[in-house]
């Protein structure tokens, strides 16, 4: 009942909504799949643009944006169908709906507003709420098993790797202090510590809180975000067929840079050495990049939506299978 209750207030606003549908190009038809269905702004799109034989499929691992996108997507209920899950699971997902193939995928790996601005999920430093941060509240790890549970040195590496924090150890031997003497229970609790941990001579350099980093570090983890994403987006340009296309939108560095190689492997394979006279390893490109530098929102857009601000866009089209040397996957070709 709580999710449909929350249906209502799920906002999400899609972002670079104009270029994500002229890459995707849904007027073709066939099946395209929304990977991180959300508040189904972006599916909204693809739907008013896909044919009347058309099929969309919205996968989230919030069910609170499950019950929310269904609603806002009952006009397309014939075309449109929603599945709880991880998209990093796309393959077996869709295989259990008799899909096989998929002609456009769209992944957009941000948080939605709704996650953000509604406290009680304690994805913000900036309203106080117990430590949750769970995109899927089924799943057991919270942030506040993260926060009092993890080892100084996981704390200073998760932070280091995933939030790119500087001061990473300051900030995670304070919270073993802190914890020693009792659980560590707020967001904001935890956004006061992390500040404090951090020398004053920073602390007010950046526009932004200085828990900021921390806290994304903290929600990489608790949702494994990164742990398998280049195996993720691997596996759904092998669902692609011939000719289908996958966009990304990335909103940190570091799903940014896992993309980007994901695709460039695709567009360009080959292993022999840089200095070798030719290829001799037999693995030929099996995707194009559409988008030689990522997109990014336009100036009115980033005025509008400040979250669009830090999105960068990614495009790749799937080539022929077997173009060259007639394996068909990613993991053949690496074989």
């Amino acid at each position: 009942m709580e999710n449909v209750a929350k249906t209502a207030v799920f906002h999400h606003v899609p972002i670079m909504v104009d270029q994500v549908t002229e890459l995707l190009r849904p007027d073709r038809g066939g099946v395209f799949v929304d990977g991180t269905l959300g508040g189904g702004g972006h599916s909204e799109a693809i739907l008013q643009r896909l044919p009347e034989d058309g099929r969309l499929i919205g996968i989230d691992r919030d069910e609170t944006a499950l019950a929310a996108a269904t609603a806002r997507l009952a006009p397309y209920s014939d075309r449109f169908t929603a599945l709880h899950g991880n998209f990093f699971h796309m393959k077996s997902l869709l295989l259990g709906r008799g899909v096989t193939r998929a002609d456009g995928i769209l992944l957009d790996l941000g948080v939605s507003s709704y996650q953000l601005d509604e406290p009680s999920r304690g994805f913000s430093y900036k309203a106080e709420a117990p430590l949750d941060m769970r995109m899927d509240q089924t799943a057991a790890l919270t942030a506040a098993d993260v926060v009092n549970g993890y080892p100084e040195k996981e704390l200073t590496r998760i932070f280091r790797d995933y939030g790119e924090e500087r001061f990473s150890p300051l900030i995670a031997r304070r919270i073993v202090e802190k914890r020693a003497l009792k659980p560590i229970e707020t967001t904001t609790e935890l956004a006061d510590l992390i500040a404090g941990a951090i020398p004053a001579k920073f602390r007010h350099k950046e526009q932004q809180h200085p828990a900021r980093r921390c806290f994304q570090a903290i929600r990489i983890e608790v949702n494994g975000e990164l742990q398998g994403l280049r195996e993720a987006v691997d596996a759904c340009i092998d669902l692609l067929s011939p000719g289908g296309r996958i966009v990304i939108l990335t909103f940190h560095s570091l799903e940014d840079r896992i993309v980007k190689t994901a695709f460039r492997t695709a567009e360009n394979p080959c292993i022999c050495p840089p200095r070798s006279p030719q290829c001799v390893c037999g693995r030929t490109p099996y995707g194009k990049i559409l988008t030689k530098h990522p997109l990014v929102a336009s100036e009115e857009e980033q005025r509008e939506n400040s979250r669009s601000a830090c999105c960068k866009l990614r495009a790749l089209e799937k080539l022929p299978a077997g173009i060259g040397d007639g394996k068909n996957t990613y993991r053949e070709r690496r074989a």
